[in-house]
């Protein structure tokens, strides 16, 4: 493992309108991070999830809240080191080969 890659899963109590019959933002971090901690077994990483509709201090994650709602993109959005690899219902098979990127290995 190259270094501790950090998940970020950014989301909204409310489902979003195109996402109805999908798992809340909050359910799909909590999915994503025993996944994830299943496929890759004592490798750390880090995993946050970020409400889109509460005010933020960090500018970085402000401005991509900002984006998403500007955006009308779906939620939950997955972020590995703020690239995109998932929107509005997140597959696994692309958060595994993301992180396999940075060294993270199946065992």
């Amino acid at each position: 493992m190259d270094k501790q890659v950090e998940i970020i899963i950014y989301g909204a109590e409310v489902v979003c309108a195109s996402c109805v019959n999908s798992p809340s933002s909050k359910e799909t971090y909590e999915w994503i991070e025993a996944a994830v901690s299943r496929k890759f077994p004592n490798q750390p990483f880090k995993i946050s999830y970020v409400d889109i509709h509460q005010p933020q201090e960090d500018e970085l994650k402000k401005s991509f809240c900002q984006k998403i709602i500007d955006e009308d993109m779906f939620y939950p959005v997955v972020l590995i080191e703020e690239q995109i690899v998932g929107e509005g219902n997140p597959r696994l098979k692309a958060i595994y080969a993301e992180m396999e990127k940075y060294g993270y290995r199946s065992e």
